[in-house]
Order: C-alpha cells, then structure tokens, then sequence
C-alpha cells in the first residue's frame, strides 16, 4: 500500500495522490489543522464572492470538524452574502441535540459568522421526501465549497458502505437524496438521513476533507489504492468529476 506522506509527519507538508485527484495536507498539531483548514475555507469563500453575488458552504456534521468551524467564525468575510447548508443530515428536528444543524448553529453561527443565512436540512411538520425536495431546490444554486467528513467505516456524507440503494444514490441525477443506512454500524441508531450525492458535489469549485487520527488516515490510504465507491464511499470524494480534493490531516 502506498501512504500518504509516511516520512514527512513531523512537519505540515502536502502530497499528491490518486493519479492527481487528491492533495493530502498534513499537519503536526490539532491547532495547525484547525487553522489551516479554517484560512483554507475562507480563503475559498472569499474567491467565492468576488466572482458571485453569494457563495454557498456546504459543511459536515460529527465532532471533527467543530474545531475548525469556531477558527471560521471569526473569519473576516461578508457573511452576509454567504449561504450555509449541509452535506447530510439524520432524520432529527433542527434543534435535536445530535442534529447536524445544531452543530453548525453552535459552533460556526456565531462571531463574525451570526449574519450568514443558514439553510437546515429538517423542519417541523415536513415529511422526509418535502425536506428532501426543498433541499434540491436550495441546491439550484450550486455549492462553491462543500467541505467533508469521513467515518472509520469509510463513509462520507450519508454513504455508507453496503447501504441498502447506494447504488442508486450513488447515480441520482438530484443534489440531495433520502436514504436508508439500516443495517450500517456507522450509522448508529439514526438510518433514516437525507445525503447530499455525488452529482451535489460536483459543481463545487473547492472540495475538502477533514479527518483526524492513524485509523482514519489509515482508512483514506486504503481509499486511494482501490477503487470501488460502494466498499469504501469515501471513494466518491475524488473519483466525482470537478475539483481536486483537498484533505487537511493531523494526529
């Protein structure tokens, strides 16, 4: 297996991999990778709104990247004009405690970022097909940055290895999909979710991917050397057509 970076962890550094379509930033401390990631997203967003009238985030939920969302809060940006949404989302009310949008709302929607418009996945009295709707309908104005996640497992978004009909979402020709991740450990007790699909992910000019620790690194490796999407969704993240993913690592 060929590792990413193997001799050069005790500094930050960057490598290229997967025949170009990964660039793998390596860094020495959690801090670093906070701040690094959080200047490279604003700096994304800002390009964003020079050539737009609004830029559009696309941001993951799980603990990783929380870290990195409070450092991109207290970016300088015209928030105003920035339009904040979700990669997925489980089948949870927008204030439920292990929503995604409750994480966005606690740790980016605040400091500088309190004016940036901020679009839930989920509302009370919509069904899952209403919200999966609404969502594609957001998604007509097509993400400029949409940054990702990974599970140990080797899912990304709401992808997870083996899902009943990933297939199909996989091929979907909408932004978004609901999906059903019964059966999948990653998923937890929450199957029912709503994903964004590889044909959301494509439009966007930046693409990255935040993830900490030897066992997801591990993981990634073991991503790059293969190329089925269905044992390893995390695939989709570079063999999507557009931009070139970008994954920020420490730890």
């Amino acid at each position: 297996m060929t590792g990413i970076g193997a001799t050069q962890d005790t500094t930050q550094c960057a490598s290229t991999f997967a025949n170009g379509r990964v660039q793998f930033h390596s860094h020495p401390d959690p801090d670093t990778w906070r701040t690094v990631a959080a200047a490279d997203i604003a700096d994304a967003l800002r390009h964003a709104l020079r050539v737009h009238e609004r830029a559009r985030l696309l941001l993951s939920g799980g603990g990783t990247p929380a870290p990195v969302y409070r450092s991109l809060a207290q970016a300088d940006l015209d928030w105003q004009r920035v339009d904040v949404a979700l990669v997925d989302e489980r089948w949870l009310q927008p204030d439920d405690p292990d929503s995604n949008a409750r994480l966005v709302r606690e740790n980016l929607l605040r400091d500088r970022a309190t004016d940036a418009n901020f679009q839930a996945l989920t509302r009370a009295g919509q069904t899952i097909d209403d919200a999966v709707r609404s969502a594609n309908l957001h998604a007509h104005h097509a993400a400029n940055v949409v940054v990702l996640g990974m599970g140990e497992d080797g899912h990304t978004a709401s992808l997870f290895p083996r899902m009943l009909d990933l297939d199909i979402a996989v091929r979907a020709s909408s932004a978004y999909v609901a999906v059903d991740a019964s059966g999948c450990p990653g998923a937890g007790r929450y199957s029912r979710r709503i994903s964004l699909t590889p044909y959301g992910l494509a439009p966007a000019r930046t693409r990255l991917l935040l993830i900490c620790g030897q066992l997801k690194r591990t993981v990634f490796e073991r991503a790059v050397n293969g190329n089925d999407v269905l044992e390893l969704p995390i695939r989709l993240a570079f063999t999507t057509p557009g931009a070139i993913l970008q994954v920020h690592w420490t730890p």
